[in-house]
């Protein structure tokens, strides 16, 4: 506790004011040099359409749930977004980020401290204060030897934000905030991509299983044939022993596709935050499963849409304020203090009032004179991370447009792909049979017959796997326009904006504005 003294005299009273004005002079005249800042190069500017087609209707806008429209896979989901780790740290980082708004908030407050003190001095008889306090007399007594020190009272220090430094620095935490909770966002859209891409991966394991099972069978029923003509003196035991070893590498070929079901249930249960156990899911025609239709919208919704583009564009408009605050330290700080309370040597008469009531009251107008460099640095970086964030937003913006052109592009691509093969697979199916039938009837060789049937077997497993990566690109895509997003879920709204924060809102995006 520091409240001592009186008010100062006339004369220290002047002389205050007037070191202030010159200090307050110098260092404006100090500030007008404040050295220039480096610009950013000019950014191409986005296209207006992504393939030339004007159509404002966005996949972006479709609910998680109609556009999978398969609810074991949404229930995985919603697992996730309760038990999922990674979303559970970025929910401490958004407290951590809240918190520093509030610590900044504070700071352009004034600062109150509440102390009492108590304590003994002994002062030698043969020094000033000594002969001095010799002579002292109080209410009739002399001074007590050694001489009690009891003070109890309140001091408040305020620095007056005149240059906005402090409000800065807050609106940049804040913003900082609501670029936190974006980042948050987009990796909740990414998480529920890569949800959805494990679950047809697993759909597409289940049909290659099924396809090896309706293969093993298809050559079991030749290997009988075979074994049939050999025991009938009409065919070798060498065509017996081709199919057997068919059969054998189809069935080794089952075991290792389960083992990659079962890999790819637990890269499900992990992201889904539980331990492995079977992943429920729908039986389908996998190969003319169709999800909702995409609409890629035009370029300028994305953002809005992705939540990687405002995060990055909330780290810009921080930036932009960051180089304001550190501007401002060029400029005088004025810094108010004052104290109140009471103070006696004597503990009877503490509070007594006005005899025993201390005061004081000072202003001090603080400016950088000599040394400038450390300012001058730290603005410097601050401007260097400005730009920083300008080509970092550039770039999450080309990122963005370029991922929906590919996947766009690879959802058709592919889809026409699936189509020609269907054409295949239906050439192939006959020209089994055909080879089949001949075979039976001894106007075909069983090789004939083994290179239809490994034929058909390798294109089923193409489309398959052609299918797996269309409906990828087709989630992937919807994650790319700013699809997945989860509304009305209790989950996904928390630790976003106290009741301290909340009213801040409209001022965080004004300063947003006026960075701009």
């Amino acid at each position: 506790m520091t409240v001592t003294g009186k008010f100062p005299s006339n004369k220290l009273t002047r002389r205050f004011f007037v070191s202030s004005m010159v200090s307050g002079l110098t260092a404006v005249g100090a500030g007008c040099k404040i050295p220039g800042l480096c610009r950013p190069d000019r950014a191409h500017p986005v296209p207006d359409t992504f393939n030339g087609d004007m159509n404002w209707d966005s996949s972006a806008c479709v609910e998680l749930n109609e556009f999978f429209n398969d609810p074991m896979l949404t229930s995985l989901v919603y697992q996730a977004l309760v038990d999922n780790q990674e979303l559970k740290i970025l929910a401490q980082d958004i407290r951590i980020a809240n918190n520093e708004v509030l610590a900044r908030r504070g700071a352009y407050f004034p600062f109150v401290f509440f102390g009492a003190r108590a304590g003994a001095e002994k002062s030698g008889d043969f020094t000033r204060e000594g002969a001095v306090e010799s002579n002292l007399m109080a209410s009739g007594k002399s001074f007590p030897d050694p001489l009690p020190d009891f003070l109890v009272g309140t001091n408040v220090s305020w620095e007056i934000d005149i240059w906005k430094k402090l409000r800065n620095a807050r609106s940049a935490a804040a913003l900082r905030y609501l670029g936190t909770n974006d980042g948050r966002n987009y990796v909740l859209t990414r998480l529920i991509a890569d949800i959805a891409e494990e679950y047809y991966a697993l759909l597409a394991l289940d049909k290659q299983l099924e396809t090896l099972d309706k293969t093993i069978e298809l050559q079991e029923k030749s290997l009988e044939f075979a074994m049939a003509k050999k025991e009938a003196g009409r065919g070798t035991e060498l065509a017996v022993q081709r199919f057997q070893a068919e059969v054998r590498k189809n069935q080794s070929e089952k075991l290792v596709i389960a083992q990659e079901i079962v890999e790819a249930e637990n890269r499900i249960n992990y992201i889904a935050g539980r331990f492995p156990q079977r992943v429920d899911r729908r039986s389908v025609d996998f190969i003319n499963l169709n999800l909702h239709s995409l609409s890629a919208g035009v370029p300028a919704q994305l953002l809005q849409n992705r939540n990687d583009i405002r995060q990055a564009e909330r780290e810009l408009a921080a930036a932009g304020l960051e180089v304001q605050v550190a501007r401002a330290n060029f400029y005088p700080s004025l810094n108010i203090s004052a104290g109140v309370g009471y103070r006696a040597f004597d503990g009877g008469f503490l509070f007594s009032t006005p005899a025993s009531l201390v005061y004081n009251a000072f202003g001090d107008v603080v400016a950088p004179l000599i040394n400038r460099a450390a300012i001058k640095a730290a603005y410097m970086t601050a401007n260097a991370e400005q730009l920083q964030a300008v080509y970092r937003y550039q770039q999450t913006v080309l990122n963005a447009f370029t991922e929906v052109m590919n996947f766009m592009s690879k959802v058709e691509k592919y889809g026409q792909s699936i189509e020609i093969k269907k054409q295949q697979l239906e050439s192939l199916e006959a020209s089994v049979d055909s080879a089949t039938k001949l075979f039976q009837n001894a106007r075909a060789e069983y090789v004939e017959v083994l290179l239809a049937q490994r034929d058909l077997q390798d294109a089923k497993i193409v489309i398959i796997e052609t299918k797996k990566q269309q409906l990828a690109a087709i989630v992937n895509a919807y994650q790319a326009l700013g699809g997945g997003m989860v509304r009305n879920f209790s989950t996904t709204n928390f630790l976003v904006a106290n009741n301290s924060f909340g009213e801040n809102t409209n001022e965080v995006e004004n300063s947003q504005t006026e960075t701009k």
